[in-house]
């Protein structure tokens, strides 16, 4: 199967944003992806609370949501956007952070709300509280589609390697994670902790990613993502690196790579029971 990862450099109008991710992702089907995944945040990123509620919306009447849905009907593609951030009606006004998987009819196939919050503190001048505007989603999710089992995660779920272990041993072939991550953490642990929830589930996955700076017209100073989409293979082979520039990258994966993988370390079956530490 041919994919495409589309990387982005998104700034704070989901307007926009739209006609960019639109061209690449018309660019990859016409390079002749079946497969077609975008990062999270696809529809924009931004610091302030205040204008993310001026330019989100709901899932069910996202413009961007219904010309990403509509141009993989129209290309017959399968499409993951990675993610878009959207109101809801919760009582404390939480944003969602939620991945979409699109059908090549334009049908909504499955949907994941990001697990883990990204509440850190990379430096003294540098703090994250996703939490603070963003309500963390409560269930995993597998798609067993024709293109094969897709387990799905966003950005710092990858640093919880029990939820992949658990996509995996429920059959993920592949595991998506789109991600917006952070420029100084990437450098440090992007490729290694890819590289190895891929060894640990013996699955193909599939990360796109944002990359470079993302101004922030209304209001901010803007922030830095790392880039380096990745596709990596079940036996923790590097297929594609995207690097920093935004476009498009392809890979072809066959999914018999999954079931060489964990026929030759089949510790997804050796899980034991044990006791401590006391």
């Amino acid at each position: 199967m041919r994919i495409a990862l589309v990387q982005l450099t998104v700034g704070d109008d989901p307007a926009a944003n739209l006609p960019e991710t639109l061209g690449l992702i018309r660019k990859a089907a016409a390079g002749g992806a079946e497969f077609v995944l975008t990062p999270e945040c696809t529809n924009g990123l931004s610091s302030s609370r205040e204008h993310q509620r001026r330019i989100f919306h709901r899932e069910e009447d996202d413009p961007n949501l219904q010309a990403l849905r509509n141009a993989a009907a129209e290309l017959s593609i399968w499409l993951l956007i990675g993610s878009l951030a959207l109101l809801t009606d919760d009582p404390d006004g939480r944003f969602a952070n939620r991945s979409f998987l699109i059908g090549p009819k334009g049908e909504v196939v499955a949907r994941y709300d990001k697990l883990h919050m990204f509440d850190v503190n990379v430096s003294a001048t540098e703090v994250y509280r996703e939490s603070a505007g963003y309500r963390p989603g409560t269930e995993a999710v597998l798609a067993k589609t024709p293109i094969g089992a897709i387990g799905m995660t966003i950005c710092y779920d990858l640093r919880f390697p029990y939820l992949f272990r658990h996509l995996a041993q429920a059959g993920a072939q592949i595991i998506t994670v789109p991600a917006a991550f952070n420029d100084t953490t990437g450098a440090a642990h992007w490729e290694v902790l890819l590289r190895a929830r891929a060894i640990e589930t013996g699955a193909f996955i599939l990360a796109p990613a944002q990359t470079g700076f993302h101004p922030e017209t209304m209001v901010g100073k803007g922030r830095r993502t790392y880039g380096h989409s990745l596709v990596v293979a079940p036996w923790g082979e590097v297929l594609v690196d995207a690097g920093t520039e935004p476009g498009v990258s392809f890979a072809e994966i066959d999914l018999s790579a999954v079931d060489r993988a964990r026929g030759r370390v089949p510790s997804l079956s050796h899980d034991r029971d044990f006791t401590g530490p006391k």
